[in-house]
């Protein structure tokens, strides 16, 4: 039997755990060819997800570790699933509507930079010069991708733009989340407040659903939507998720770290595959530079962003 601490087998579980997220807007994709609203799927996929994350609660409220929370923090935490994890996934989903697979998880992928950016403007944190490279090589390998298929969409330019605007609006807000939680966090564990906060998204999701949607009309969707859905749960939330917490249990966050920046390739790769979207050099280039741009933050002897926050993109 391998020894499971091998650095080869953390490597594989990072690895396998960020091209199953990246598959996460590949089935977006699919699901919307049923003419699905964006509320809608989401209260799908949270509705299949939310039995694991409230085992996950379950079993963290057996272990019996104390919590430190004040009435702010509970409010604190209330805001943060409803606009952070639900409004930043709605965000994410309706800019799926108007942008190629590729796009928006290359979009996705500059929340590393964007969480150094909102430190230094509210925290007040020194960017350093490597920071300043990441970033100005991040942005620049997104405006190429973004001209990319703004050359490609024509007509429909505006919509492309849009779409774009919609899913960077969701890596901001996604910024200031994982900025946010690194304050809740240490007072109630990593997964207590994975399972706290999923939850909560996912009632927050079921409220938008209600005051939007037609529980009528999600019963009779076909039967592709509910596969989609409860793939998109398990394969592209739950399952990496947990995978991705013990890859970095194996090698560190700063490793994992490095290793998940895969995701962006793994989208554009797999969006080719099942979405029969382009592959170009300019859209190749402006994925190197993202990747450059987050490797070089990562690559920082004292990273400000976890493989964890990595893995919830």
């Amino acid at each position: 039997m391998k020894d499971s601490t091998h650095p080869y087998y953390g490597a594989m579980l990072v690895l396998v755990s960020s091209v199953a997220f990246s598959s996460k807007a590949i089935m977006v994709k699919l699901a919307y060819a049923y003419h699905l609203d964006a509320a809608t799927l989401i209260a799908l996929r949270m509705a299949f997800a939310i039995p694991f994350f409230a085992g996950l609660g379950w079993w963290t409220m057996r272990q019996g570790v104390p919590m430190s929370m004040t009435g702010k923090d509970w409010v604190t935490l209330l805001l943060l699933a409803v606009v952070g994890g639900y409004g930043s996934m709605w965000l994410n989903f309706e800019g799926l509507r108007y942008v190629s697979a590729g796009l928006e998880r290359v979009i996705l992928f500059l929340y590393p930079t964007l969480v150094v950016a909102m430190s230094a403007v509210f925290l007040k944190h020194h960017i350093s010069r490597r920071e300043w490279f990441a970033m100005v090589t991040s942005y620049a390998g997104v405006v190429l991708v973004v001209w990319h298929d703004v050359e490609l969409a024509g007509l429909d330019s505006a919509d492309t733009l849009y779409g774009a605007w919609l899913v960077l609006l969701s890596a901001i807000v996604y910024a200031g989340y994982l900025l946010v939680s690194g304050q809740l966090i240490p007072k109630l564990g990593a997964s207590r407040f994975t399972a706290m906060t999923m939850s909560l998204a996912a009632l927050a999701s079921a409220v938008h659903f209600g005051t939007s949607g037609s529980f009528d009309h999600v019963t009779m969707l076909p039967n592709a939507v509910y596969a989609l859905a409860f793939l998109m749960a398990l394969i592209a939330t739950v399952l990496p998720s947990v995978l991705m917490n013990m890859g970095i249990h194996q090698l560190g966050s700063r490793k994992a770290a490095l290793i998940s920046a895969i995701g962006p390739v793994a989208t554009i790769v797999l969006a080719y595959l099942f979405l029969g979207e382009s592959l170009s050099w300019i859209q190749g280039m402006g994925t190197a530079l993202v990747l450059a741009g987050v490797m070089a933050v990562s690559l920082e002897n004292k990273p400000r962003i976890s493989a964890t926050a990595t893995a919830k993109a």
